[in-house]
Protein backbone atom coordinates (compact mmCIF):
# COMPACT_ATOMS: atom_id res chain seq x y z
CA UNK A 1 0.00 0.00 0.00
CA UNK A 2 1.30 3.73 -1.16
CA UNK A 3 1.18 5.48 1.17
CA UNK A 4 0.05 9.26 1.26
CA UNK A 5 1.20 12.23 -0.14
CA UNK A 6 1.46 13.86 3.17
CA UNK A 7 3.65 11.20 5.00
CA UNK A 8 6.18 11.11 2.25
CA UNK A 9 7.83 13.81 3.69
CA UNK A 10 11.42 14.55 4.50
CA UNK A 11 12.47 15.01 8.40
CA UNK A 12 13.25 18.52 7.69
CA UNK A 13 9.80 18.73 6.12
CA UNK A 14 8.31 17.10 8.89
CA UNK A 15 9.88 19.59 11.63
CA UNK A 16 8.50 22.75 9.73
CA UNK A 17 5.17 20.95 9.25
CA UNK A 18 5.01 20.19 13.82
CA UNK A 19 6.17 23.86 14.16
CA UNK A 20 3.55 24.98 12.18
CA UNK A 21 0.29 22.90 13.83
CA UNK A 22 1.90 24.51 17.40
CA UNK A 23 1.94 27.79 16.27
CA UNK A 24 -1.65 26.89 15.04
CA UNK A 25 -2.50 25.03 18.51
CA UNK A 26 -1.29 28.09 20.49
CA UNK A 27 -3.38 30.25 18.80
CA UNK A 28 -6.83 28.13 18.91
CA UNK A 29 -5.93 27.18 22.38
CA UNK A 30 -5.65 30.88 23.23
CA UNK A 31 -9.11 31.99 21.41
CA UNK A 32 -10.71 29.03 22.99
CA UNK A 33 -9.66 30.83 26.95
CA UNK A 34 -10.60 34.04 25.23
CA UNK A 35 -13.86 32.39 24.31
CA UNK A 36 -14.59 30.65 27.53
CA UNK A 37 -13.63 33.86 29.32
CA UNK A 38 -16.62 35.72 27.00
CA UNK A 39 -18.92 32.79 27.98
CA UNK A 40 -18.30 33.01 31.55
CA UNK A 41 -18.96 37.02 31.40
CA UNK A 42 -22.30 36.60 29.55
CA UNK A 43 -23.59 33.79 31.76
CA UNK A 44 -22.78 35.83 35.14
CA UNK A 45 -24.53 39.14 33.11
CA UNK A 46 -27.71 36.19 32.88
CA UNK A 47 -27.30 35.35 36.27
CA UNK A 48 -27.92 39.27 37.59
CA UNK A 49 -31.09 39.97 38.04
CA UNK A 50 -33.25 41.98 35.34
CA UNK A 51 -33.52 45.61 36.34
CA UNK A 52 -37.08 46.73 36.64
CA UNK A 53 -39.21 49.78 37.91
CA UNK A 54 -38.97 48.27 41.18
CA UNK A 55 -35.16 48.11 41.86
CA UNK A 56 -34.13 50.81 39.43
CA UNK A 57 -34.61 54.04 37.65
CA UNK A 58 -36.05 52.21 34.43
CA UNK A 59 -39.69 53.55 34.12
CA UNK A 60 -42.60 51.31 34.03
CA UNK A 61 -43.08 51.56 30.97
CA UNK A 62 -40.63 49.48 30.22
CA UNK A 63 -40.97 46.51 32.24
CA UNK A 64 -41.87 43.09 30.83
CA UNK A 65 -45.35 42.41 30.70
CA UNK A 66 -47.05 39.09 32.41
CA UNK A 67 -48.63 36.99 29.73
CA UNK A 68 -51.83 35.58 30.29
CA UNK A 69 -51.16 32.29 31.93
CA UNK A 70 -49.24 34.41 34.16
CA UNK A 71 -51.93 37.04 35.13
CA UNK A 72 -54.27 34.37 35.47
CA UNK A 73 -51.78 32.36 37.81
CA UNK A 74 -51.35 35.74 40.03
CA UNK A 75 -55.09 36.15 39.85
CA UNK A 76 -55.62 32.76 41.31
CA UNK A 77 -53.15 33.32 44.17
CA UNK A 78 -54.24 36.75 45.30
CA UNK A 79 -56.69 36.94 48.13
CA UNK A 80 -60.45 38.28 46.84
CA UNK A 81 -61.21 41.47 47.77
CA UNK A 82 -63.11 42.36 51.07
CA UNK A 83 -66.73 43.23 50.40
CA UNK A 84 -67.55 47.19 50.99
CA UNK A 85 -71.10 48.37 51.59
CA UNK A 86 -72.55 49.33 48.62
CA UNK A 87 -73.36 53.05 47.98
CA UNK A 88 -75.75 55.14 46.08
CA UNK A 89 -75.32 58.28 44.27
CA UNK A 90 -75.84 61.72 46.69
CA UNK A 91 -79.04 63.56 44.88
CA UNK A 92 -77.77 67.18 44.59
CA UNK A 93 -79.04 69.69 46.86
CA UNK A 94 -79.96 72.66 44.23
CA UNK A 95 -81.47 70.92 41.39
CA UNK A 96 -82.43 72.95 38.26
CA UNK A 97 -85.40 71.52 37.64
CA UNK A 98 -87.83 69.72 39.86
CA UNK A 99 -91.21 67.51 38.15
CA UNK A 100 -93.99 66.49 40.43
CA UNK A 101 -96.18 64.06 39.44
CA UNK A 102 -99.49 62.81 40.96
CA UNK A 103 -101.68 59.61 40.18
CA UNK A 104 -104.93 60.24 38.00
CA UNK A 105 -106.12 56.97 38.48
CA UNK A 106 -105.55 53.60 40.93
CA UNK A 107 -103.32 51.04 39.08
CA UNK A 108 -105.28 48.54 40.74
CA UNK A 109 -109.03 49.14 40.45
CA UNK A 110 -109.18 52.38 37.84
CA UNK A 111 -110.60 54.58 40.75
CA UNK A 112 -110.06 58.17 40.10
CA UNK A 113 -107.43 59.22 42.74
CA UNK A 114 -107.10 62.93 41.46
CA UNK A 115 -108.56 64.94 44.21
CA UNK A 116 -107.74 61.90 46.60
CA UNK A 117 -104.59 63.91 48.88
CA UNK A 118 -101.33 61.99 48.19
CA UNK A 119 -97.88 61.54 49.64
CA UNK A 120 -94.62 61.44 47.94
CA UNK A 121 -93.42 57.40 47.54
CA UNK A 122 -90.13 57.70 45.49
CA UNK A 123 -87.73 60.50 44.97
CA UNK A 124 -84.93 60.32 42.60
CA UNK A 125 -82.97 61.84 40.26
CA UNK A 126 -82.77 61.90 36.13
CA UNK A 127 -79.29 63.44 34.82
CA UNK A 128 -78.79 65.00 31.40
CA UNK A 129 -77.19 67.77 29.28
CA UNK A 130 -78.99 69.93 27.16
CA UNK A 131 -77.82 70.10 23.84
CA UNK A 132 -74.30 72.28 23.59
CA UNK A 133 -74.19 75.23 21.30
CA UNK A 134 -72.10 78.05 20.71
CA UNK A 135 -72.93 81.57 22.04
CA UNK A 136 -72.83 84.09 19.19
CA UNK A 137 -72.45 87.81 19.82
CA UNK A 138 -72.18 89.87 17.09
CA UNK A 139 -70.41 93.52 17.58
CA UNK A 140 -71.30 96.17 15.74
CA UNK A 141 -69.20 99.55 16.43
CA UNK A 142 -70.99 102.99 15.43
CA UNK A 143 -68.93 105.82 14.66
CA UNK A 144 -68.52 109.00 12.32
CA UNK A 145 -66.96 111.67 12.04
CA UNK A 146 -65.99 114.71 14.58
CA UNK A 147 -66.54 118.26 13.95
CA UNK A 148 -62.55 118.81 14.66
CA UNK A 149 -62.23 117.08 11.00
CA UNK A 150 -61.20 113.28 12.34
CA UNK A 151 -62.96 109.84 12.45
CA UNK A 152 -64.31 108.19 15.49
CA UNK A 153 -65.35 104.80 16.35
CA UNK A 154 -67.32 103.27 19.41
CA UNK A 155 -64.73 101.26 21.46
CA UNK A 156 -65.42 96.86 21.43
CA UNK A 157 -66.47 95.81 24.57
CA UNK A 158 -64.58 94.04 27.15
CA UNK A 159 -62.79 90.50 26.06
CA UNK A 160 -64.51 91.08 22.52
CA UNK A 161 -61.59 93.24 20.91
CA UNK A 162 -61.82 92.39 17.44
CA UNK A 163 -58.49 90.00 15.58
CA UNK A 164 -59.92 86.43 17.05
CA UNK A 165 -63.82 85.08 16.82
CA UNK A 166 -62.52 82.83 19.32
CA UNK A 167 -63.49 84.00 23.38
CA UNK A 168 -61.23 83.33 26.49
CA UNK A 169 -63.50 80.06 27.20
CA UNK A 170 -62.90 78.78 23.98
CA UNK A 171 -59.25 79.18 23.66
CA UNK A 172 -58.84 77.93 27.40
CA UNK A 173 -60.68 74.55 26.77
CA UNK A 174 -58.30 73.99 23.43
CA UNK A 175 -55.65 74.83 25.59
CA UNK A 176 -57.29 72.30 28.41
CA UNK A 177 -57.87 68.97 26.32
CA UNK A 178 -54.52 69.73 24.19
CA UNK A 179 -52.46 69.80 27.49
CA UNK A 180 -53.79 68.15 29.90
CA UNK A 181 -55.53 65.75 28.11
CA UNK A 182 -53.49 65.21 25.59
CA UNK A 183 -55.96 65.86 22.39
CA UNK A 184 -53.98 66.17 18.94
CA UNK A 185 -55.14 69.50 16.72
CA UNK A 186 -56.67 67.45 14.08
CA UNK A 187 -58.84 65.34 16.53
CA UNK A 188 -59.53 69.19 18.38
CA UNK A 189 -61.41 70.49 15.28
CA UNK A 190 -63.24 67.16 14.74
CA UNK A 191 -64.62 67.73 18.46
CA UNK A 192 -65.47 71.40 18.20
CA UNK A 193 -66.78 70.93 14.64
CA UNK A 194 -70.61 72.04 13.60
CA UNK A 195 -73.14 69.11 12.54
CA UNK A 196 -73.59 68.07 9.05
CA UNK A 197 -69.51 68.06 8.63
CA UNK A 198 -68.18 65.39 7.67
CA UNK A 199 -67.05 64.61 11.14
CA UNK A 200 -69.22 65.89 13.64
CA UNK A 201 -67.96 67.16 17.20
CA UNK A 202 -70.18 68.09 20.26
CA UNK A 203 -69.32 71.79 20.06
CA UNK A 204 -71.38 72.79 17.30
CA UNK A 205 -68.34 75.62 16.15
CA UNK A 206 -65.90 74.91 12.98
CA UNK A 207 -62.26 75.30 13.48
CA UNK A 208 -59.28 74.70 11.17
CA UNK A 209 -56.18 73.80 12.77
CA UNK A 210 -54.08 76.87 12.01
CA UNK A 211 -56.65 78.86 14.11
CA UNK A 212 -56.19 76.33 17.08
CA UNK A 213 -52.24 77.09 16.70
CA UNK A 214 -52.78 80.65 16.33
CA UNK A 215 -55.30 80.83 19.72
CA UNK A 216 -52.27 78.93 21.51
CA UNK A 217 -49.56 81.45 19.90
CA UNK A 218 -52.04 83.89 20.90
CA UNK A 219 -51.30 83.10 24.39
CA UNK A 220 -48.03 83.47 24.84
CA UNK A 221 -47.75 86.22 26.24
CA UNK A 222 -50.18 86.41 29.05
CA UNK A 223 -48.21 82.88 29.75
CA UNK A 224 -44.42 84.56 29.69
CA UNK A 225 -45.85 87.33 32.50
CA UNK A 226 -47.81 84.76 34.56
CA UNK A 227 -44.48 82.70 34.52
CA UNK A 228 -41.80 85.79 35.37
CA UNK A 229 -44.29 86.00 38.43
CA UNK A 230 -44.29 82.54 39.27
CA UNK A 231 -40.34 82.55 38.89
CA UNK A 232 -40.28 85.46 41.75
CA UNK A 233 -42.22 83.68 43.78
CA UNK A 234 -39.90 80.43 43.38
CA UNK A 235 -36.61 81.92 43.53
CA UNK A 236 -37.99 83.16 47.22
CA UNK A 237 -38.53 79.99 47.94
CA UNK A 238 -36.38 78.40 50.83
CA UNK A 239 -37.00 74.63 50.15
CA UNK A 240 -36.75 73.88 46.16
CA UNK A 241 -37.17 70.32 44.65
CA UNK A 242 -36.47 69.56 40.92
CA UNK A 243 -36.60 66.47 38.20
CA UNK A 244 -35.90 66.64 34.47
CA UNK A 245 -37.10 64.33 31.72
CA UNK A 246 -36.50 63.78 28.12
CA UNK A 247 -38.79 65.88 25.75
CA UNK A 248 -38.44 66.55 21.38
CA UNK A 249 -38.49 69.67 19.72
CA UNK A 250 -38.55 68.89 15.95
CA UNK A 251 -36.99 65.53 16.48
CA UNK A 252 -34.10 66.83 18.32
CA UNK A 253 -33.90 65.91 22.05
CA UNK A 254 -34.28 68.46 24.59
CA UNK A 255 -34.83 68.11 28.42
CA UNK A 256 -37.90 69.42 30.42
CA UNK A 257 -36.74 70.80 34.25
CA UNK A 258 -39.36 70.99 36.72
CA UNK A 259 -38.38 73.30 40.17
CA UNK A 260 -41.14 72.74 42.46
CA UNK A 261 -41.43 74.59 45.99
CA UNK A 262 -44.71 75.16 48.66
CA UNK A 263 -46.09 77.96 46.47
CA UNK A 264 -44.94 77.68 43.04
CA UNK A 265 -44.14 75.07 40.37
CA UNK A 266 -42.37 76.18 37.44
CA UNK A 267 -41.52 74.27 33.90
CA UNK A 268 -38.39 74.94 31.90
CA UNK A 269 -37.62 73.28 28.55
CA UNK A 270 -34.20 73.69 27.20
CA UNK A 271 -31.59 71.86 24.83
CA UNK A 272 -29.63 70.86 27.88
CA UNK A 273 -29.46 68.66 31.04
CA UNK A 274 -26.70 70.78 32.56
CA UNK A 275 -26.42 72.57 35.76
CA UNK A 276 -26.60 75.61 34.05
CA UNK A 277 -30.02 75.46 33.33
CA UNK A 278 -31.00 75.24 36.98
CA UNK A 279 -28.58 77.81 37.98
CA UNK A 280 -29.98 80.34 35.16
CA UNK A 281 -33.59 79.78 36.65
CA UNK A 282 -32.62 80.09 39.99
CA UNK A 283 -30.49 83.51 39.24
CA UNK A 284 -28.33 84.68 42.33
CA UNK A 285 -30.95 82.73 44.97
CA UNK A 286 -29.28 79.74 46.60
CA UNK A 287 -32.57 77.90 48.60
CA UNK A 288 -31.78 76.53 51.80
CA UNK A 289 -32.30 72.66 50.69
CA UNK A 290 -32.60 71.16 47.55
CA UNK A 291 -34.80 67.72 46.79
CA UNK A 292 -33.44 65.65 43.79
CA UNK A 293 -32.29 62.39 42.22
CA UNK A 294 -28.74 61.72 43.14
CA UNK A 295 -27.94 63.36 39.04
CA UNK A 296 -24.63 65.92 39.13
CA UNK A 297 -26.50 68.29 37.24
CA UNK A 298 -29.02 68.30 40.58
CA UNK A 299 -25.91 68.83 43.07
CA UNK A 300 -24.18 72.07 45.02
CA UNK A 301 -27.66 73.97 43.97
CA UNK A 302 -28.68 74.99 47.92
CA UNK A 303 -26.93 74.99 51.17
CA UNK A 304 -28.08 71.16 51.56
CA UNK A 305 -29.02 68.59 49.47
CA UNK A 306 -32.14 65.51 50.66
CA UNK A 307 -31.29 63.01 48.17
CA UNK A 308 -34.67 61.81 47.18
CA UNK A 309 -34.71 58.09 49.41
CA UNK A 310 -37.20 56.43 46.80
CA UNK A 311 -34.60 56.64 44.35
CA UNK A 312 -32.40 55.06 47.20
CA UNK A 313 -35.04 52.19 47.64
CA UNK A 314 -34.70 51.11 44.35
CA UNK A 315 -30.61 50.82 44.28
CA UNK A 316 -30.92 49.21 47.75
CA UNK A 317 -33.79 46.82 46.40
CA UNK A 318 -31.25 45.25 43.21
CA UNK A 319 -28.63 44.44 44.98
CA UNK A 320 -31.06 42.27 47.39
CA UNK A 321 -31.82 41.04 44.02
CA UNK A 322 -28.10 40.31 43.01
CA UNK A 323 -27.90 38.21 46.68
CA UNK A 324 -26.70 40.91 48.99
CA UNK A 325 -28.00 39.43 52.42
CA UNK A 326 -25.86 42.06 54.87
CA UNK A 327 -25.76 45.66 53.77
CA UNK A 328 -28.51 46.25 52.02
CA UNK A 329 -31.38 44.44 53.66
CA UNK A 330 -30.66 46.37 56.60
CA UNK A 331 -30.14 49.17 54.82
CA UNK A 332 -33.68 49.17 53.40
CA UNK A 333 -35.22 48.74 56.59
CA UNK A 334 -33.60 51.55 57.88
CA UNK A 335 -34.90 53.54 55.22
CA UNK A 336 -38.12 52.40 55.67
CA UNK A 337 -38.56 53.06 59.00
CA UNK A 338 -37.11 57.29 58.51
CA UNK A 339 -39.35 57.72 55.75
CA UNK A 340 -42.31 56.29 58.18
CA UNK A 341 -41.50 58.61 60.74
CA UNK A 342 -41.62 61.90 58.17
CA UNK A 343 -44.82 60.74 56.93
CA UNK A 344 -45.82 61.20 61.32
CA UNK A 345 -43.99 64.26 61.90
CA UNK A 346 -47.13 66.67 62.43
CA UNK A 347 -47.86 64.92 65.38
CA UNK A 348 -44.28 64.60 67.01
CA UNK A 349 -42.60 67.28 69.19
CA UNK A 350 -39.18 68.82 68.50
CA UNK A 351 -37.45 66.75 71.02
CA UNK A 352 -39.42 63.82 69.81
CA UNK A 353 -37.90 64.42 66.05
CA UNK A 354 -34.44 64.97 66.86
CA UNK A 355 -33.92 61.78 68.78
CA UNK A 356 -35.12 60.06 65.71
CA UNK A 357 -33.15 61.76 63.46
CA UNK A 358 -30.11 61.03 65.99
CA UNK A 359 -31.64 57.58 65.96
CA UNK A 360 -31.19 57.13 62.31
CA UNK A 361 -27.63 58.55 62.28
CA UNK A 362 -26.53 56.56 64.16
CA UNK A 363 -28.07 53.62 62.88
CA UNK A 364 -26.78 54.31 59.38
CA UNK A 365 -22.81 54.87 60.97
CA UNK A 366 -23.11 51.26 62.26
CA UNK A 367 -24.48 49.70 58.79
CA UNK A 368 -21.44 51.97 56.55
CA UNK A 369 -19.39 49.73 58.91
CA UNK A 370 -20.31 46.35 58.16
CA UNK A 371 -18.08 44.22 55.53
CA UNK A 372 -20.91 43.35 52.95
CA UNK A 373 -19.50 39.50 51.23
CA UNK A 374 -21.28 40.67 47.76
CA UNK A 375 -20.13 43.06 45.45
CA UNK A 376 -23.61 44.22 44.61
CA UNK A 377 -23.29 45.16 48.65
CA UNK A 378 -20.19 46.58 48.66
CA UNK A 379 -20.93 48.79 45.55
CA UNK A 380 -24.07 50.08 47.83
CA UNK A 381 -22.01 50.58 50.63
CA UNK A 382 -19.80 52.94 48.62
CA UNK A 383 -22.25 54.85 46.82
CA UNK A 384 -23.90 55.48 50.67
CA UNK A 385 -20.82 56.67 51.92
CA UNK A 386 -20.59 59.49 49.58
CA UNK A 387 -24.08 60.26 49.96
CA UNK A 388 -23.76 60.31 53.88
CA UNK A 389 -25.03 63.20 54.68
CA UNK A 390 -27.64 63.71 52.76
CA UNK A 391 -30.40 60.98 53.40
CA UNK A 392 -32.06 62.43 56.84
CA UNK A 393 -32.07 66.16 56.48
CA UNK A 394 -36.26 65.73 56.37
CA UNK A 395 -35.53 64.47 59.68
CA UNK A 396 -34.17 68.04 60.84
CA UNK A 397 -36.43 70.43 58.67
CA UNK A 398 -40.16 70.00 58.61
CA UNK A 399 -40.33 71.43 55.54
CA UNK A 400 -38.35 68.85 53.54
CA UNK A 401 -40.20 65.93 51.72
CA UNK A 402 -38.04 62.38 52.06
CA UNK A 403 -38.41 62.06 48.30
CA UNK A 404 -38.75 63.81 45.29
CA UNK A 405 -42.59 62.04 44.50
CA UNK A 406 -43.52 66.28 44.11
CA UNK A 407 -41.50 66.54 41.11
CA UNK A 408 -42.08 63.13 39.53
CA UNK A 409 -45.83 63.63 39.78
CA UNK A 410 -45.81 67.27 38.59
CA UNK A 411 -43.76 66.26 35.30
CA UNK A 412 -46.04 62.87 34.96
CA UNK A 413 -48.36 64.61 32.54
CA UNK A 414 -45.89 65.97 30.60
CA UNK A 415 -44.30 62.49 30.20
CA UNK A 416 -47.52 60.93 28.86
CA UNK A 417 -48.02 63.60 26.55
CA UNK A 418 -44.72 63.37 25.28
CA UNK A 419 -45.16 59.42 24.23
CA UNK A 420 -49.02 60.37 22.91
CA UNK A 421 -48.49 63.56 20.53
CA UNK A 422 -44.33 62.44 19.95
CA UNK A 423 -43.07 65.69 21.31
CA UNK A 424 -43.12 69.18 19.81
CA UNK A 425 -42.81 70.55 16.26
CA UNK A 426 -42.32 74.19 17.19
CA UNK A 427 -40.50 76.26 19.61
CA UNK A 428 -43.01 78.13 20.46
CA UNK A 429 -45.14 75.08 21.27
CA UNK A 430 -42.74 73.74 23.85
CA UNK A 431 -42.76 77.22 25.45
CA UNK A 432 -46.38 77.03 25.51
CA UNK A 433 -46.73 73.52 26.87
CA UNK A 434 -43.64 74.64 29.70
CA UNK A 435 -45.99 77.65 30.36
CA UNK A 436 -49.03 75.88 30.50
CA UNK A 437 -48.13 73.48 32.98
CA UNK A 438 -46.44 75.81 35.27
CA UNK A 439 -49.28 78.20 35.69
CA UNK A 440 -51.82 75.31 36.42
CA UNK A 441 -49.33 73.00 38.43
CA UNK A 442 -49.10 76.05 40.72
CA UNK A 443 -53.30 76.41 40.85
CA UNK A 444 -52.97 73.31 42.02
CA UNK A 445 -50.97 74.06 44.64
CA UNK A 446 -53.96 76.39 45.87
CA UNK A 447 -56.74 74.46 45.48
CA UNK A 448 -57.46 75.51 41.71
CA UNK A 449 -57.87 73.16 38.74
CA UNK A 450 -56.26 73.52 35.79
CA UNK A 451 -59.35 74.89 33.79
CA UNK A 452 -60.40 77.79 36.34
CA UNK A 453 -56.71 78.66 35.61
CA UNK A 454 -55.59 78.87 32.00
CA UNK A 455 -59.70 80.52 31.88
CA UNK A 456 -58.56 82.97 34.68
CA UNK A 457 -55.60 83.88 32.90
CA UNK A 458 -56.95 84.40 29.55
CA UNK A 459 -59.96 86.29 30.59
CA UNK A 460 -57.94 88.81 32.33
CA UNK A 461 -55.31 89.08 28.99
CA UNK A 462 -56.18 91.07 26.23
CA UNK A 463 -57.23 89.12 22.68
CA UNK A 464 -54.38 87.78 20.39
CA UNK A 465 -53.82 90.00 17.35
CA UNK A 466 -54.89 88.08 13.74
CA UNK A 467 -52.13 86.35 12.31
CA UNK A 468 -50.19 87.60 9.64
Amino acid sequence: MTPPFRYRLSEREKDALLTEQAALIDRLLARVQALDARVAELEALLAKPKKTSKNSHTPPSQDQKPGGGAGKSEAKARKPRPSRPGVTRRMSDQPDETVQRFAARCPHCAADVSGARQYRRRCYEHIDIPPIRPHITRIELYGGRCRCGKRYCAPPPDGMAPGTPFGARVRALLLYWHHSHHVGFARLAQMMAAPGTKCPGVFGLKISEGAIANAFRGAEASMAAECAAIKETLTAARVIASDETTTRINGTTHWQWVFVSAKAVLHQIAPSRGKAVAQEVLGGHRPGVWVSDRYAGQQDLAETHQVCLAHVLRDVQYAIDCGDAIFAPRLRKLLRWAIGIGRRRDTLKDTTLRHYHACAERRLDALVTLPPAHHAGRDLQAAVKAWRTKFFIFLQDREVPSTNNVSEREIRSSVIFRKVTGGFRSDWGARIHAGYRSITGTASLHGETALEAIGQLLIAAPAPAPAT
